[in-house]
């Protein structure tokens, strides 16, 4: 017996590895919500997408698009003032005077600059993110075997969102390599994306949209293996340590609500462990030429301790909401198509 049902008996009662051997409760195989929709009146989803197909893991991709692409264009104006302090400390003293400074001289687009690359880079990102985590963990749980898969459970959601995060970081660098130089220039890099891509691609050739690529992965994948492995047991917890009743007797609704809770959770943790690499990225991106930019070792040195952790409470504020909202984006869009909820 696998982590996951086969398709062929996704309709049936099949405890999973990941469940404690007490309960024998599915940690996260949806067969439970499957046959559950049998006898309970709860929301159980009846997935009408054959489970771990091509076809389901692109459903998962879009969902992922859809929750990370305007979540991140959302924020932009606190993506924005955080940007600025940790190129140019002190810049602002708060993040509504420094809304207020920003509109003051350059009008609400102003306050929204680089809300074009964030929206494109960060669609392209959740694609692969989520769609790839939901392939990785799969593959991942087939390979372990039931009693390794629910032992490791977290190394396995650390695995498969670390690989996940690896390729989607390949498609968001360009994006973030403009989004940082629009928003860390003042006067303005560029008036909208597709000058800014022209600018940039002229001045530094493709290498410039690729330059940032390593601290971007040592900052977004630390930040994805937080993300996923912690919603996944904040959510185990939650059903497991504060809640009654299973997590199929429970109606979408609630569901929801703890894939908002559990997500918001987990931004809190994301934050901290990703942001000295934040603060790396939006430098190193600042940097007008390639051959000018310190490197990263250099780059430490020169911000020191207190320097690498500049902005970092703007960054929980920022990322706790945009973590929260994006879980519950993805299980909302996931519950719509006839899907379960993730985790537990």
């Amino acid at each position: 017996m696998s982590l996951y049902p086969s398709r062929e008996v996704a309709s049936a009662v099949i405890p999973s590895p990941l469940s404690s051997n007490k309960e024998r409760r599915p940690a996260f195989s949806p067969a439970r919500y499957v046959a559950a929709s049998i006898n309970e009146k709860a929301f159980v989803a009846s997935a009408p997408i054959e489970l771990y197909t091509t076809n389901y893991f692109l459903t998962c991709a879009l969902g992922g698009a859809l929750a990370c692409g305007p979540t991140h264009s959302m924020v932009t104006p606190l993506d924005l003032v955080k940007c600025r302090n940790q190129v140019k400390p002190g810049m602002y003293k708060g993040t509504f005077s420094g809304w207020a400074t920003i509109y003051k001289a350059e009008g609400l687009r102003g306050v929204f600059t680089g809300v074009g690359p964030t929206a494109i880079g960060y669609s392209l990102q959740g694609t692969g993110k989520y769609g790839f985590y939901e392939f990785f963990k799969y593959q991942y749980s087939q390979l372990a075997g039931d009693e390794a898969a629910h032992k490791y459970r977290t190394a396995l959601y650390l695995a498969a969102s670390a690989s996940a995060e690896f390729i989607a970081d390949i498609a968001l660098c360009p994006w973030e390599a403009l989004k940082v130089r629009m928003q860390t220039s003042v006067p303005p890099f560029a008036t909208n994306t597709a000058e800014g891509f022209n600018k940039l691609k002229s001045a530094e050739g493709l290498g410039g949209f690729y330059r940032g690529l390593v601290p971007l992965w040592g900052r977004q994948i630390p930040y994805t293996m937080m993300k996923f492995a912690s919603f996944e047991r904040v959510v185990e917890l939650i059903y497991d340590k504060f809640l009654t009743k299973p997590k199929a007797e429970y109606n979408k609704f609630q569901q929801l609500e703890v894939s908002f809770a559990g997500g918001y959770i987990a931004g809190i943790f994301c934050a901290a462990v990703s942001h000295p690499a934040d603060v790396l990225v939006s430098k190193l991106n600042n940097q007008s030429k390639s051959g000018d930019s310190p490197g990263v070792g250099a780059l430490i040195k020169e911000l020191g301790m207190k320097g690498l952790w500049r902005g970092l409470s703007q960054r929980i504020v920022m990322i706790g909401t945009l973590t929260a909202m994006q879980w519950l984006i993805y299980d909302s869009f996931k519950v719509y198509v006839g899907l379960p909820t993730t985790g537990h």
